[in-house]
């Protein structure tokens, strides 16, 4: 058997995240290195990158790029793992590409620490590809297995920069689009100035804009932009 039939459904890729549909801006080099990954068996990748800088995205454009051209792939996120799932990483050497998110999520963590070294070191025997994706650099990893840290260091380390504000209005338009809501320019422009800047927070907003649009039918606008976010502050602190 290749998984745990424990495996939770939210380890398989998202099927929304292309590469297409990614803003690249100053990493573009980096979408690239990313891209060559399906044609060079036995590649091994470390990407590193903020909350909100697209790293998961981009791990699952991965996956489907890899089985649009027949190869299986397969993407996990350490971070919504319990600790007895350590088994669902047995089998994966079998496959073409495996992508690892979220290692920060369980430096430290000994028996994590030990399940993937062997976990790569079986990748890397089978020819397979590996990605791992954290949001800190290797160097900066509190990893208590020197093995671990030191495989990790062998493969290529690719770092996503934050992007430009002219490439987070990019992003605001194709999510705004992505939910089939007309968001103004100078709404855009609203969210980039006035609202809290991180992607995260920014993608957060559009989907606030869009429920609120469709529960209110009424069109988005500034005001009403400034109305529902404000709301939406108030309500996330009275809950914090």
């Amino acid at each position: 058997m290749l998984f745990s039939s424990q495996i939770p459904l939210q380890l398989m890729p998202r099927r929304d995240c292309r590469f297409d549909d990614y803003v690249a801006g100053p990493n573009e080099a980096v979408v690239r290195a990313l891209k060559q990954v399906v044609d060079e068996p036995g590649s091994h990748v470390f990407l590193s990158g903020r909350r909100g800088s697209g790293k998961t995205h981009l791990l699952n454009a991965l996956c489907h790029e890899t089985r649009e051209r027949g190869g299986r792939a397969f993407y996990l996120a350490l971070g919504t793992l319990p600790k007895d799932a350590i088994a669902s990483l047995q089998g994966l050497e079998k496959l073409e590409l495996v992508c690892v998110d979220d290692l920060h999520a369980i430096a430290g963590d000994a028996a994590w620490e030990e399940a993937l070294f062997h976990c790569f070191n079986r990748i890397r025997e089978s020819n397979g590809r590996l990605v791992i994706g954290s949001r800190e650099r290797l160097s900066a990893l509190n990893l208590g297995l020197p093995d671990l840290a030191s495989r990790l260091a062998w493969g290529l380390r690719l770092q996503l920069v934050p992007l430009e504000d002219q490439d987070k209005l990019a992003v605001i338009k194709l999510h705004s689009d992505a939910l089939g809501i007309s968001l103004p320019a100078e709404v855009q422009q609203y969210l980039l100035k006035r609202h809290e800047r991180s992607m995260v927070a920014l993608i957060r907003a559009v989907e606030n804009l869009q429920r609120a649009a469709l529960i209110s039918k009424r069109r988005i606008t500034v005001p009403f932009a400034r109305e529902v976010l404000t709301a939406a502050n108030v309500e996330k602190e009275h809950y914090e």
